[in-house]
């Protein structure tokens, strides 16, 4: 039997200060309030402040997790509730400790500026009373500040200056996905509509790289993070990132999208951009996903309607500023990594019988031996689980909201 993976294995020293591996994922939804109430409406109902923590801490083996929807009332009297407790408690660095994994309070905001589609941002405070004082000033600005990803009806930059004289970060979400986001339905350049000095990362979202990315020359000064935007206890995890940096709290993180004093992000995993929901374009007429070589398609080449949602990829090609990606050097390596619960064969109760004899999936994923793996689920499942640590199980490309799939006809990708 393996052990849990330690939250900081020490693998440098910066500073006089140890430096180690913490995985973090940093943008996970609230479904309801502990009371009930609703959040994300789009969320699962067991998908509570205190469900998430527990499942990050307890499952998942993730240190860092960023709980997006705490500007809502009812989930700050959820988080004071657990302080007062004792369950929890606030870091001076920033962050509330549950066992070994620590929370990030964050929300996510719709921006849309005249002329242009809507974005959305993720914002996150260093503790619970700079949320709560930025709650006070979006009920001023929001129809109901209760629910999630609601739209605030300020210019975005003023948004932004507001978070950053707060103590906040601001980083755009799901950067290209066609629905609500900077690059997919806002405008071509994010200069257009935010101040670029005042961007503390970028995130991917499920249906781009980091060499996607690289098209783009705005997007060569900013770390990109990738996250699995979970709506169910489930997803956490499905995307994350390994954090370079001495321990799990919000000065650290801070640093780390700063690459300062050594920190830094030093991996994303996340999807194959072809498991994506929007990867490619799709055809709202017959339901094809356009997976052709050729991208510059205004019909479907199958029934020839105009009803296209344009996809990921199609999107970067239209609006990039290189023919070729050019990825900064401080970028981190991208690993193709296919989370557990897409592997066919795969169910709850081989699942559970693997998290019972390795403790957590960041466990299962990074650190057990197939020969540790085929003892408990056979060695054909434990073939496909390193196989898909290293991106070579073959894939079906996604599209239209509809998110591709593991191939087992096709075998194994080079």
């Amino acid at each position: 039997m393996t052990d849990k993976v330690s939250v900081t294995s020490t693998d440098s020293v910066c500073g006089g200060e140890s430096l180690g591996r913490c995985f973090a994922d940093l943008h996970v939804h609230i479904g309801r309030t502990n009371a009930g109430n609703p959040v994300k409406i789009s969320g699962s109902r067991n998908l509570t402040f205190g469900n998430i923590a527990r499942e990050a801490e307890e499952r998942k083996g993730i240190s860092l997790i960023g709980i997006i929807d705490c500007h809502s009332p009812g989930v700050q009297q959820d988080i004071d509730n657990y302080l007062q407790a004792g369950e929890m408690k606030e870091l001076q660095e920033g962050g509330i400790a549950y066992g070994g994994t620590t929370i990030l309070l964050g929300s996510e905001l719709e921006i849309r500026e005249p002329g242009m589609g809507p974005a959305h941002l993720l914002v996150f405070y260093p503790d619970i009373a700079s949320m709560k004082s930025f709650t006070k000033w979006l009920e001023k600005y929001m129809k109901n500040v209760h629910l999630s990803s609601q739209r605030v009806y300020v210019p975005a930059r003023k948004l932004q200056q507001e978070v950053y004289e707060r103590g906040g970060l601001v980083i755009p979400a799901h950067i290209f996905t066609p629905h609500r986001s900077i690059y997919g339905s806002c405008a071509p350049q994010m200069a257009q509509v935010l101040d670029l000095e005042r961007v503390s990362a970028v995130e991917l979202g499920l249906s781009a790289d980091s060499e996607m990315a690289g098209l783009l020359s705005e997007l060569d000064p900013y770390t990109i993070l990738t996250n699995s935007d979970a709506h169910s206890l489930g997803k956490i995890g499905r995307e994350y990132n390994e954090l370079r940096i001495a321990k799990p709290n919000f000065q650290e993180f801070e640093k780390a999208l700063k690459r300062k004093e050594g920190r830094g992000v030093a991996a994303n995993y996340g999807l194959n951009p072809r498991l994506g929901k929007y990867h490619r374009t799709f055809c709202g007429g017959c339901s094809y996903i356009i997976d052709e070589a050729d991208i510059a398609v205004e019909r479907c080449p199958y029934c020839g309607s105009t009803k296209l949602v344009r996809g990921v990829q199609d999107r970067i090609r239209s609006i990039a500023d290189r023919r070729e990606p050019a990825v900064p050097a401080h970028r981190p390596p991208y690993h193709y990594q296919v989370p557990l619960e897409f592997i066919p064969g795969l169910g709850p109760a081989k699942f559970e019988a693997l998290l019972r004899a390795f403790g957590t999936e960041m466990n299962i994923l990074h650190q057990v031996s197939e020969q540790e793996l085929s003892e408990v689920v056979g060695s054909e499942l434990a073939g496909s689980i390193c196989a898909a640590r290293v991106g070579r199980l073959a894939l079906s490309s996604g599209g239209g909201g509809t998110y591709g799939k593991v191939d087992k006809s096709k075998g194994l990708s080079k």
